[in-house]
């Protein structure tokens, strides 16, 4: 199965020499300090990266991305925005396409985590508009043109199946004995003040630098934090803690209002590195 594109254009450039120079763009805002000093690349665990259309989030997202040492083999989190498909819902076979070509699904690893998460079902539907993972694959293709990956859309909220997932993929993870980097794609709070959603995702980063899948998960329920990808955020930070994560790193921070002036309703966007 070929998937097709379903947010180019819009979350980012349709055209393949305009996409591949914004995500260049993008992965530039990492430059360190005067002296324009490329960033040491980190071997991380897992990331947590935002999935809005590349002017709002790109640069938080690049930022990430150019920090990392990426590995030819990526598996994807991501949430399942709209209502169609499976709650815990995977792609295990085909290719997905974006401007910049096509993307390979890693099918060896994706059949390891659907034998391993009894909650996890085989469904195409939940991926097919979904634009959370799709943003993700340019960046990916720029760095590591040989890389495949595997797509999981989540849209379950419970917490014992989040956990569930995130002990899996740790276990399939550690089975193959090779890198294999999570990413967790989410955007943070959505559509009030800037003020406020600044407050409220300090609570749920808070939550993500202290390692703690329950604390961010209690965190958002508790203070109404509207962090569309928090259920991929459990999934993975559990998972980043099995495979042995002891740090996470805040790489940046941003909102909506820092890109286009507009304060009153923002989105607010993380990138964090655990390794």
């Amino acid at each position: 199965m070929i998937r097709q594109p379903a947010v180019a254009g819009r979350f980012y450039p349709a055209d393949p020499r305009e996409l591949r120079g914004t995500v260049q763009n993008c992965l530039a805002a990492a430059v360190d300090g005067d002296n324009g000093a490329r960033p040491e690349k980190i071997p991380a665990i897992a990331c947590l990266v935002p999935h809005a259309g590349y002017v709002y989030s790109g640069g938080v997202a690049g930022a990430v991305y150019a920090r990392l040492a990426i590995p030819r083999r990526v598996i994807i989190l991501g949430p399942r925005h709209r209502p169609a498909g499976a709650n815990l819902a995977i792609q295990a076979e085909g290719t997905w396409q974006t401007p910049l070509g096509d993307l390979e699904i890693d099918s060896e690893i994706a059949h390891a985590v659907v034998a391993a998460c009894s909650s996890l079902v085989e469904d195409e539907v939940a991926h097919r508009k979904e634009h959370s993972l799709e943003v993700q694959l340019p960046f990916l293709q720029v760095l590591v043109p040989e890389c495949r990956f595997v797509p999981i859309a989540i849209g379950t909220l419970e917490f014992a199946r989040l956990a569930e997932l995130g002990h899996a993929l740790a276990k399939v993870i550690t089975t193959f004995g090779e890198p294999i980097l999570l990413v967790a794609s989410s955007d943070m709070n959505h559509y009030e003040s800037d003020e406020i959603t600044r407050v409220k995702d300090r609570l749920a980063i808070d939550q993500l630098r202290a390692l703690s899948p329950r604390g961010l998960w209690d965190a958002v329920r508790e203070n109404a934090i509207t962090m569309c990808g928090v259920g991929p955020a459990v999934a993975a930070l559990t998972a980043a803690i099995d495979r042995g994560a002891r740090h996470a790193d805040l790489v940046r921070y941003a909102t909506s209002g820092d890109i286009v002036g507009e304060r009153e309703s923002v989105v607010g966007y993380a990138g964090i590195i655990f390794r």
